[in-house]
């Protein structure tokens, strides 16, 4: 693996150093590298961080300088070009990167050398119907999150799995998720932490009215359709969030059907660290 892309998150790296920093190590490891700064970057609702059709067709490995939230924008922007990300954190936490910019020379050197894993993530696919039409569709790698929009009334939400009825909540909304997801929204509303290369689906409701606050796991073959209720008698609008930046407005009625997507996000792994490692590092 010899060319690499650099995506670099202007407010954490406004003067695009810490790119041309990580672009000058590859160049003189006998590497290739390039980097565009976001203002070069036409915005659009498709995507965030990189217009993909800007990224070189040879690029072999994506390098994403932010935090999870950067990486998280990046993995969809990029995802219909099949070339893994390598993570450096110049965020906070930094669950899904794999080195910072004190650690990133030796990870590079390992990259160059083919001294890497691929870790491949399971994706969610989610669906928006309304009166029987879809209206709005999307991918996630964390997580879907169903939520309050305006006032602080608590939402009422039906969950069917493959078609089946399981439960009613009243909340303050509910998030699935993957395994990647466990340790973003839903580990912070209760949920457990999983193992995040495991391929399943996770659901925990937010703050619910009742004694039952327990996460649910289901396969990743599942369907999870969640039907936005009424029991206010109130026409009430939510908020659908893919991995917290992508959104649309749902309402009484609306239909959410997640399933596994047929797109899978692709890192490179180079810390030897294992997850419990890292999880122990990152929070206590």
């Amino acid at each position: 693996m010899r060319k690499f892309y650099v995506i670099s998150n202007k407010n954490k790296d406004p003067e695009q150093v810490c790119a041309k920093k990580i672009c000058d190590y590859i160049i003189n490891a006998g590497g290739e590298c390039e980097y565009y700064s976001s203002d070069k970057i036409q915005q659009s609702d498709d995507y965030n961080y990189t217009d993909k059709s800007i990224v070189p067709e040879d690029t072999e490995c994506a390098i994403v300088l932010g935090g999870d939230g950067t990486l998280l924008q990046a993995a969809r922007d990029l995802n219909e070009l099949n070339i893994p990300l390598f993570g450096v954190n110049i965020g906070t936490l930094g669950f899904l990167t794999d080195a910072d910019m004190t650690s990133f020379g030796s990870a590079i050197d390992d990259i160059l050398a083919g001294n890497y894993e691929i870790d491949r993530r399971m994706m969610l696919n989610g669906r928006i119907f309304r009166k029987g039409q879809q209206i709005y569709e999307n991918t996630a790698l964390n997580d879907i999150v169903i939520n309050r929009c305006g006032n602080l009334r608590v939402i009422d939400f039906d969950i069917y799995v493959n078609d089946q009825y399981l439960s009613s909540y009243s909340a303050d909304g509910v998030i699935v998720s993957t395994a990647t997801g466990s340790t973003a929204y839903s580990l912070s509303a209760g949920g457990p932490i999983i193992q995040p290369n495991a391929e399943l689906m996770m659901l925990t409701p937010i703050c619910p009215h009742t004694l039952n606050k327990r996460s649910i796991v289901f396969g990743a073959k599942d369907t999870i359709t969640i039907v936005m209720s009424d029991n206010k008698r109130v026409l009430e609008e939510r908020i659908a969030t893919y991995d917290g930046e992508k959104f649309y407005n749902v309402i009484t009625d609306d239909k959410i059907v997640i399933t596994k997507s047929d797109k899978v996000s692709s890192f490179i792994k180079t810390n030897k660290d294992s997850f419990l490692q890292r999880i122990r590092e990152k929070l206590m």
